[in-house]
């Protein structure tokens, strides 16, 4: 079994000297966020993490979910326990409405709690994580009345929510939605339909499951104007709101997935159920992107778990396993060979890794502060601002570590050679469990268009002009700093790239869409690579203002990180510029047939 440290001292670091602490704790409802109590709750978090979750990952993995002859659907032996551990610690609630039972805590210490619990067992996060992002959508959008019946218990964690969206013949496209709602006199809808690959959509953790599906009432236009949503659940509450009768609500059957074997996958059918409009009528998909954009930052997260679990399994193994001497001379002269840590192309390997995490953590904090901000901060102006910074940077959160984190499990499989290639050491898990991220939540390739397509030039390109204008002001700022130069000048040379990338785009694109098309995927990995840039630059201006020496060591393996970074990871911004900017002729010059 891969031992795990979860990183509760990378995440204070962050919060307490990176980007202050006051960044949250000022904010209107969340003074009680102190030091000493964020710094106990992570430490809880993590020690759930690692003490009751990551001992059921490769076993869960193993074992998988169960779907019986009698529609039941059981998880991997362990998981039902470790719910309930997890319910009974309050962790559901932890930055939901105190009105609905929560803590009110802010959104980005959840957002850290989810990184320990993927990291730990993915299968099992994504249990509340769609809880979550149900709850999400049903309190902007949901009447009082349903917001009453169903918040209260899913904040409990007694119920635990889904999103329906995807259909056998349709994916992306949800215009083509089949599953028709037909109006009830009491005003609720019956709901008739199958949707397919719903995650956690069955299972014996909690009561009931609390389905949000998106469906057509009977006349409503065609193509994603006719959409509605609906909360659908498993039982329906009766009159105490516990779960009453069954509601023609079943399991088809569990996929068989690559990954992510814990999580109950579903077919679900929808036989007549009862169901409530959730928001207005035909406005379906305005809700569900609601839940949708809370689950893309959680996918997001989700590309940095796998990569960070991969990362400390390859490293313990890379210090322990003999193979080969050093280029340089002998290092293990009582051994029979030298560990693989010595060789070059390993450490690349485990340098690349873990000067990605640290500062894609970096980058998740950075952009839930933002949403912190935004939904709490006195000033309109400054909600805006943090508005618009989330909205843009949401694809490049979800679409580039995911991508990141699937190209870094394979990596810290290659690092075990043929044994990674083996089930029993675990490095294959992580690999399998970090490919579904690249494409559930909307495939990085669609992340990529909406960054391109829509969030450039949202609100006449108001969020990517404040952000080339923060950067530059960064820059700027320390330009003299002789210390900062071998960071901030690689990061000005890779915002430069991303300038010069977003106004070939604004050049070319409305003339040929397809260029914008062809670049869209290395635009967002040059955003990505240029934000991860940022974050090593403030963490280095931490770094270089120590003056504690019993945190020497911790700072000087941040400079290190960050310079490999700085010299290995920021020149391909060049790179990604050129390709974008040739364009999309070589990309469509090819006829169909001649594939």
């Amino acid at each position: 079994m891969p031992n795990l440290t979860i990183p509760v001292e990378e995440s204070l670091f962050l919060l307490k000297d990176v980007f202050g602490l006051e960044a949250l704790n000022t904010l209107p409802g969340y003074e009680e966020a102190t030091e000493d109590l964020v710094e106990a709750i992570l430490n809880e978090g993590g020690k759930f993490a690692s003490e009751v979750l990551q001992p059921l990952n490769m076993s869960g993995d193993v074992e998988g979910c169960q779907l019986h002859e009698d529609g039941r659907v059981t998880t991997p032996t362990g998981f039902k326990a470790a719910w309930d551990q997890f319910v009974e610690g309050g962790w559901m609630g932890l930055s939901a409405d105190p009105d609905y039972g929560g803590q009110g805590l802010p959104t980005t210490l959840n957002v850290i709690i989810n990184e320990y619990l993927g990291t730990a067992n993915l299968s099992f996060s994504m249990y509340p994580g769609l809880t979550q992002g149900a709850y999400a959508a049903m309190d902007v959008h949901a009447s009082d009345e349903i917001k009453q019946r169903f918040l209260p218990k899913m904040v409990e964690g007694n119920w635990t929510g889904t999103m329906n969206l995807t259909e056998p013949h349709c994916g992306t496209d949800l215009g083509l939605l089949r599953t028709k709602a037909v109006p009830q006199d009491d005003g609720s809808y019956k709901i008739s339909g199958t949707k397919i690959f719903i995650s956690a959509g069955d299972h014996d953790l909690s009561e009931n499951v609390i389905h949000l599906v998106l469906a057509r009432i009977e006349g409503a236009p065609a193509g994603t104007k006719g959409i509605s949503l609906f909360v659908v659940p498993k039982f329906v509450p009766d009159a105490d709101n516990n779960p009453g009768e069954a509601n023609h609500v079943s399991v088809g059957k569990i996929e068989e997935k690559m990954g992510i074997h814990a999580n109950s996958t579903c077919v679900m059918n929808f036989d007549g159920s009862q169901g409530w409009l959730v928001g207005e009528e035909n406005k379906g998909l305005k809700a569900m992107f609601v839940m949708m954009n809370e689950a893309r930052l959680g996918v997001a997260i989700q590309g940095l778990t796998q990569s960070e679990a991969a990362y400390q399994h390859a490293r313990d193994y890379a210090k322990d396993r003999l193979q080969g001497r050093a280029l340089t001379g002998t290092k293990n002269p009582d051994g029979p060979a030298d560990p693989l840590i010595v060789h070059p192309d390993i450490r690349r390997m485990l340098l690349a890794m873990r000067s990605f995490n640290e500062a894609a953590r970096a980058f998740c904090l950075y952009a839930s502060i933002q949403s912190d901000i935004a939904h709490k901060h006195p000033d309109e102006k400054v909600r805006q601002i943090a508005d618009d910074r989330l909205s843009l940077l949401t694809p490049v959160l979800k679409g580039y570590l995911t991508d990141m984190g699937f190209e870094n499990a394979v990596l810290g499989q290659q690092v075990f050679g043929g044994h990674g290639f083996i089930e029993e050491t675990g490095a294959s898990q992580f690999v399998r469990d970090a490919r579904i991220t690249m494409i559930y939540e909307g495939a990085n390739g669609i992340q990529a268009l909406d960054l391109v397509g829509r969030k450039l030039m949202a609100n006449g390109g108001r969020g990517i002009m404040a952000l080339f204008q923060e950067l530059g002001a960064y820059a700027e700022k320390h330009a003299s700093d002789e210390a900062m130069a071998p960071f901030v000048l690689p990061l000005k040379a890779g915002a430069e790239d991303l300038q010069k990338a977003t106004m070939w785009f604004g050049n070319n694109a409305l003339g040929n869409p397809d260029h914008a098309g062809a670049g869209s995927v290395d635009y967002m990995h040059l955003f990505g690579t240029v934000m991860l840039g940022y974050m090593w630059s403030q963490i280095v201006e931490v770094a270089l203002k120590n003056t504690d020496e019993s945190r020497k060591s911790f700072f000087d393996t941040k400079l290190a990180l960050a310079k490999f970074y700085m010299e290995r990871t920021m020149p391909t911004t060049a790179m990604r510029r050129d390709r974008i900017m040739v364009g999309a002729d070589s990309v469509m010059a090819l006829p169909a047939e001649s594939f």
